[in-house]
């Protein structure tokens, strides 16, 4: 995948200023910078939500997005949130739910599991998608310290496993070390990617 943007603005307000960023499989970026910054924006564009800007997208790269809330069906059981945005079977949402912890839970609905599970199960749904690249909008803010911790090994070990890239958007720059991700700063106003 491959982005090639000259601006993305907001009515007369310009958010993100020229910038290129490529990834692939196996690849792993992390965007940086404070609140309201626009990386949010940035990976709305990316996952091709977000089609009103000035530049150009390429790439055929199968994408799964883990959005900042778990964003699950709250009147389907944790089987059927990966079964139906994914359209795998049960069987492999099963082995995706034992794999993030959650073997027991497949008949629970998202309000009988805690955020934590909620996480682990967007997670589940995410790789059970099988994409080429997966696209993170700060998936472990507001996870205790405990919790946070487990979720970024479990989200690592996941891409090692399945060789998927990673662009991750986070303010912390520890979660991108902890998913040896490359580090690239948004900051500026239009917004700019800085390299470390």
């Amino acid at each position: 995948m491959r982005l090639d943007l000259q601006d993305k603005s907001f009515g007369s307000r310009a958010v993100l200023g020229p910038l290129s960023l490529a990834v692939g499989r196996g690849e792993r970026l992390a965007v940086l910078g404070p609140s309201g910054i626009g990386k949010s924006t940035l990976l709305r564009i990316l996952a091709g939500l977000d089609s009103d800007y000035r530049g150009r997208l390429q790439g055929g790269d199968r994408l799964a997005v883990v959005f900042q809330e778990p964003v699950l069906l709250p009147w389907r059981d944790a089987v059927a949130n990966i079964t139906l945005p994914t359209g795998c079977d049960a069987a492999t949402a099963r082995d995706w739910m034992a794999q993030v912890g959650l073997a027991g839970h497949e008949d629970k609905f998202p309000r009988q599991l805690s955020l934590g599970q909620q996480r682990r199960l967007a997670l589940a749904r995410a790789f059970a998608a099988g994409p080429d690249i997966l696209l993170m909008d700060e998936p472990f803010a507001s996870l205790d310290e405990d919790t946070r911790a487990r979720m970024l090994a479990l989200t690592g070990a996941l891409l090692d496993r399945s060789g998927a890239g990673l662009v991750l958007v986070t303010h912390d720059a520890a979660e991108a070390q902890a998913l040896a991700a490359r580090p690239l700063h948004l900051s500026g106003s239009p917004a700019r990617l800085q390299n470390d």
